[in-house]
């Protein structure tokens, strides 16, 4: 669904009500304000709404893309919420899970925090981003949920195993291996760049995107009339896959 960004208040969908541990995953890599990494107010306005109808345990888990402590980050950035728990990718325990696809893309398991394993409800949020005319979305965000220590070095974001094996593949694989609940892009501006994702030209939107990660990006996608090339191997790779 999409709202208009100034009247936006999450509601809650009802699953969450019966949640004890949920677990937000913004885009807080780097020191650097909204619209390059999730703003405090629209984490605000989440944290809010799964308040108003549970007691659930809420944790924010991210980690930078060179496998740096993200604590100073979540600083930078004002994330100081009452009874909200922020962990760093590097400081978890890592688990390997099996890509429950019968044809992996490229990944047949990827090593993740155990705490994702954990949660009953997975919300990731995103800024609204096009990085060399390609979408940047909420199945994307799922990437620094991964330890950059086992899948490379400081190039390409920290990722540069998995970007030999094609960043898009990656992400679909990702996707059906960590099934998140809720994708929420928030675009309340445009970021659009060439490369580094601290710079790129900012225009005001005025919407957020709330759905299913694949539905959601989908939506975003072809509101901005641009390509996700992760979303056509996620499409393709559903069918014969109950999901």
């Amino acid at each position: 669904m999409i709202f208009d960004a100034s009247q936006f208040v999450f509601k809650a969908p009802p699953a969450i009500s019966r949640a004890r541990r949920v677990l937000i995953k913004p885009n807080a890599g780097y020191p650097v304000s909204y619209p390059v990494t999730t703003s405090r107010e629209l984490l605000s306005l989440i944290i809010d709404g799964i308040r108003r109808v549970s007691d659930a345990d809420i944790l924010i888990l991210d980690g930078t893309p060179a496998g740096g402590p993200i604590y100073p980050i979540y600083k930078a950035l004002g994330y100081d919420f009452p009874r909200v728990l922020l962990l760093d990718v590097k400081d978890c325990i890592w688990v390997e899970v099996d890509n429950p696809l019968p044809k992996p893309l490229t990944v047949p398991t990827f090593w993740v925090p155990n705490v994702i394993l954990s949660s009953d409800y997975l919300i990731t949020v995103t800024p609204l981003k096009v990085i060399k005319d390609m979408a940047r979305l909420s199945i994307m965000n799922l990437l620094s949920l991964l330890p950059s220590s086992k899948y490379g070095g400081e190039t390409e974001g920290g990722w540069q195993a998995l970007y030999e094996l094609g960043i898009d593949k990656v992400v679909a694989d990702l996707y059906f291996t960590l099934p998140f609940d809720l994708g929420i892009i928030e675009g309340r501006q445009k970021s659009t760049g060439q490369g580094d994702p601290t710079k790129g030209e900012v225009e005001e939107y005025g919407k957020v995107f709330v759905g299913e990660p694949y539905q959601v990006d989908s939506e975003a996608a072809q509101a901005l009339g641009i390509k996700a090339n992760y979303l056509e191997l996620i499409k393709k790779a559903r069918v014969g896959f109950d999901i």
